[in-house]
């Protein structure tokens, strides 16, 4: 079997699928994406593509090798992010082909089904707290995470940090202790900051604080991490093994969030969960993006034992009611019964792309997402 053809298309609200074609008619999709880089990720598919054609899609570790080790300059973002893509595309194909999960394929299930957690949005963008709450206890949700700031400066006055506790304390009490709440802060408060903050919220609880500070700052969470007891998660914006080791080394992170669009696909991702099983580390891969990135997520959360909990992003707040499903002629697969997601025991990521969906939207209304631009106060650059 060879490679025959690679396609990417643009789609709304801010996404790019990939599509790998082969001699013997079967196919595999993926999802390579940098939100707010969409252009240049397709820009790096159409330059890693030339090495692909008329290769073994089943060579999956090979081409996986050469893909990253095979240009002098390697890793970040965009390289990942396309190497990303194109590996779930394989595994795809290989799941396909041998017609099993791709579960299957990595030696099978550890569990029956995973735990899956929703987003709230109360502060960034102001909706009905009280519906959202509402349709995840419908849904047997026993987590739900919310980003409980804006931008924040370098040194953060006292009113700004009771302002993010005001608003933790409203979320927390609407909770009635029968859902727990995990922060996300997006990296948006810095190291001086940070050391307020996290103390402040340690009374509630926490199922976790992801990102307190930019993952160019981890090292500030040491010292952090050392006076509270809130597991820290991070690791959306760390892309390899290589750059993990260094965290789990540190020692200072108690969940690792690696993306499976990010980190470099399925091979790589399976890498990372299990250095951190060494480590004695929970792994939740990091998912508010479309369905392939979710169907590539369940199938590792399927086999590794430190996989405790899924992102996912039916209803999240960037995009319209259940916007994953537009493009998923099975949307059942996504189906939330008692705070779990079922694994597909369909072949490959187990996912049936809605071809002639994709293709209409990407002809017709392809996106230009960008990052928004956040500014403090004095005009000066906030993160997002």
């Amino acid at each position: 079997m060879k490679i025959t053809k690679l396609t990417t298309y643009l789609l709304e609200p801010r996404w790019l699928f990939l599509k790998i074609e082969t001699d013997e008619g079967i196919s595999g999709w993926g999802e390579p994406i940098v939100e707010g880089k969409a252009h240049s990720v397709q820009a790096m598919i159409d330059d890693l593509s030339t090495s692909l054609i008329g290769k073994n899609p089943l060579d999956i570790n090979k081409i996986w090798i050469e893909l990253y080790r095979g240009g002098f300059y390697r890793g970040g973002a965009t390289h990942m992010s396309a190497m990303a893509g194109i590996d779930q595309a394989l595994w795809d194909i290989k799941g396909k082909y041998h017609d099993v999960p791709i579960y299957e394929l990595l030696g099978g299930k550890v569990r029956d089904k995973q735990k899956v957690y929703s987003w709230v949005h109360p502060y960034e963008f102001p909706t009905d707290l009280d519906t959202q709450l509402k349709r995840a206890r419908e849904s047997g949700i026993t987590t739900v995470k919310t980003t409980p700031s804006d931008q924040m400066d370098f040194i953060t006055t006292h009113k700004e940090i009771d302002k993010v506790i005001a608003k933790v304390d409203e979320i927390h009490s609407k909770l009635n202790g029968e859902i727990d709440l995990a922060l996300d802060f997006h990296g948006r408060v810095h190291r001086g900051t940070a050391k307020i903050l996290l103390k402040e919220l340690e009374h509630f609880n926490l199922a976790f604080i992801e990102e307190p500070v930019l993952p160019e700052h981890l090292d500030c969470l040491k010292n952090i991490s050392s006076f509270i007891s809130t597991p820290i998660a991070t690791g959306e914006r760390i892309f390899s093994r290589y750059s993990f080791k260094e965290i789990l080394q540190g020692g200072y992170v108690d969940i690792i969030q690696p993306d499976l669009s990010h980190c470099g696909g399925i091979s790589e991702g399976l890498k990372i969960a299990s250095m951190a099983e060494a480590y004695d580390v929970a792994v939740a891969f990091h998912c508010p993006l479309g369905p392939l990135t979710m169907a590539s997520s369940l199938q590792l959360d399927a086999v590794n034992l430190n996989a405790v909990v899924q992102e996912q992003s039916l209803g999240i707040h960037e995009y319209k009611e259940k916007e994953i499903l537009r493009y998923v002629k099975n949307p059942e697969i996504y189906d939330i019964k008692d705070g779990y997601m079922e694994f597909s025991k369909k072949p490959g990521l187990g996912i049936e792309i809605n071809e002639e969906v994709v293709t209409e939207i990407a002809t017709n209304s392809p996106h230009n997402w960008k990052s928004p631009l956040w500014n403090n106060t004095d005009g000066s650059f906030a993160e997002w």
